[in-house]
């Protein structure tokens, strides 16, 4: 699936008060393919806790100004990629850093909504956001990890 098919937006970054930052998905390619991509052999569409979002650096974070990377979004059990769309870590990593500040004492969490050609299709709450540099190595520091999970 093609990553110009996807346009990300997102709320609740730049609030004074804290709120649950939502990040929104809108596809707009062929009918039919993501909600294909977003659903189970038996058609139900995956639920919140079977499928994982991840950032994923194409440069290394402390060389590159602006670093380019991709948004993935996969199916937990199968590996298989929903989507994935191109981001910058200045997009992404405030994201990251407000689920945290809105959490306060608990895990931070954050939303997803994938909507198609405007119309919601799945709505999630999720706590773990994983970033990973150029080579493959997961950012503790940068990642959204729930406490008492082990990676």
């Amino acid at each position: 699936m093609r990553r110009d098919y996807f346009e990300l937006t997102v709320e609740g970054v730049d609030d004074d008060r804290p709120a649950t930052p939502l990040v929104r998905i809108d596809f707009h390619g062929p009918d039919g393919l993501l909600r294909d991509r977003l659903s189970e052999a038996d058609g139900e569409l995956l639920d919140a806790d079977d499928v994982d979002v991840a950032f994923r650096l194409r440069e290394p974070l402390s060389t590159a100004d602006d670093p380019e990377g991709v948004v993935g979004v996969t199916n937990r059990y199968t590996g298989d990629f929903v989507l994935e769309l191109n981001e910058t870590a200045t997009d992404v990593l405030p994201f990251i850093h407000a689920a945290r500040d809105s959490a306060g004492d608990e895990d931070a969490r954050y939303r997803v909504e994938i909507d198609v050609d405007g119309e919601r299709l799945v709505t999630y709450d999720k706590h773990t956001f994983l970033v990973y540099d150029h080579e493959g190595n997961l950012l503790r520091n940068e990642s959204l990890i729930p406490s008492g999970v082990e990676l």
